[in-house]
């Protein structure tokens, strides 16, 4: 009887047992299927970086592509004076150049002429300056023998208008003069040049680069003859191209931040200056110039640039990089390290991305530790997980 009662109490706990077992099983797989484990040495491998979300000033900006470009006030298409033969060419296309620094030099044919014309009116006034003189020597004498009654004194007067006459032509050849060397001057001939050298140098007329050559050595050339294009490139021209919908996101005057591929770790800022009137009837864009400085010359004319635009919006928020938000299914996600090696899935809300901050409305605190590099591991770790459940 009494092994018969211990019988029945051995196979009451075997069953009491297999029961709590069945019982245990459940609750733990629960408690670990809201969690995704990874182990530190994947952590690594994957790059995996956690940072503490914070509340941020967010203000959207309105990115647009555009080209770098010259500003149209400051540059100089550089024409001869005068007709004639180019005979060097002292620059080239990319040089930088200063103010009145030698482009080129010709063979002017005006200058040629005028120096000709120089050369017969000084001739011509040393000639009148000598019969002046002699008009002189016998206005005195005529004066003197008027004064004693050797000869009428209408011979005086005479000789004396002959010499009045005299030094108006005098005055007259030197204002003739001044008039040559003054068209001289243009040239950059001046008197302490001449006689002048047979060339004529073309000076740049500003501080700039030379964007453009269009003549060579030897070709004859008119006073209408583009041969230099020099541009200011001090200050340049962003030029962008903004769809119709966005127009009333930005206005003339305001702040313009531009970045270029070359600097990817510098912003230059500027300002918009120009929006046209008109779109574009095949891309349904409008231009839109935005004037940024350029002292130190890194932007280089057709660079491709990115323009952000600041619009009205600006709110303070919870945000968190772009690279933490996933999608999984109709929902949002992003992941909160709970153990170093476990990290919880969580439902948010996002609301705007402003650049690489995405604003959080609902589902976060501020200060949570949130994965912000290699999420998306763990979101493929999440849905292998889920797929093997199902």
């Amino acid at each position: 009887m009494k092994l018969q009662w211990l019988a029945i109490v051995a196979i009451a706990f075997a069953v009491g047992c297999s029961h709590a077992k069945r019982e245990m099983e459940p609750a733990e797989h629960k408690k670990d299927s809201g969690l995704v484990e990874i182990g530190t040495e994947a952590q690594k491998h994957f790059g995996m970086r956690v940072e503490a979300v914070q509340v941020h000033d967010l203000n959207e900006y309105l990115q647009v592509p555009g080209t770098v470009q010259p500003t149209n006030s400051r540059v100089n298409t550089v024409r001869p004076l005068a007709r004639g033969r180019l005979h060097d060419v002292l620059v080239r296309v990319g040089d930088r150049v200063r103010k009145g620094q030698p482009l080129a030099t010709y063979d002017n044919i005006e200058a040629g002429e005028l120096l000709a014309q120089l050369t017969s009116a000084r001739a011509e006034l040393e000639r009148l300056r000598v019969q002046q003189r002699h008009l002189a020597r016998q206005t005195a004498r005529a004066r003197a023998l008027a004064d004693i009654g050797a000869v009428p004194k209408k011979e005086f007067e005479q000789a004396n208008a002959d010499q009045q006459s005299a030094e108006q032509s005098i005055k007259s050849q030197e204002g003739l003069i001044a008039g040559i060397l003054a068209r001289l001057s243009r040239f950059g001939i001046s008197q302490t040049d001449l006689p002048a050298p047979p060339l004529t140098t073309i000076t740049s007329p500003i501080s700039g680069v030379v964007t453009k050559q269009e003549a060579s050595p030897g070709e004859v050339i008119e006073s209408t003859s583009s041969l230099f294009t020099v541009a200011d490139l001090s200050t340049v021209w962003i030029q962008a191209e903004v769809y119709e919908k966005d127009l009333g996101r930005i206005r003339i005057g305001q702040a313009a931040f531009i970045s270029v591929d070359t600097y990817a770790n510098q912003q230059f800022s500027g300002k918009v200056t120009y929006l046209s009137d008109f779109l574009d009837p095949q891309t349904r864009t409008a231009k839109v110039r935005c004037e940024v400085p350029n002292g130190d010359m890194r932007l280089k004319l057709d660079m491709y640039a990115d323009v952000n635009l600041p619009t009205t919006f600006s709110r303070r928020t919870i945000a968190g990089p772009a690279g933490a938000i996933q999608e999984v299914g109709d929902k949002t996600i992003v992941f909160i390290r709970k153990t170093p090696m476990q990290f919880e899935p969580r439902v948010v809300t996002a609301g705007n991305r402003v650049r690489d901050l995405v604003e959080i409305t609902h589902g976060l605190a501020d200060g949570e530790p949130v994965v912000t590099a290699g999420a998306f591991h763990l979101k493929s770790i999440l849905v292998g997980k889920d797929l093997g459940e199902e």
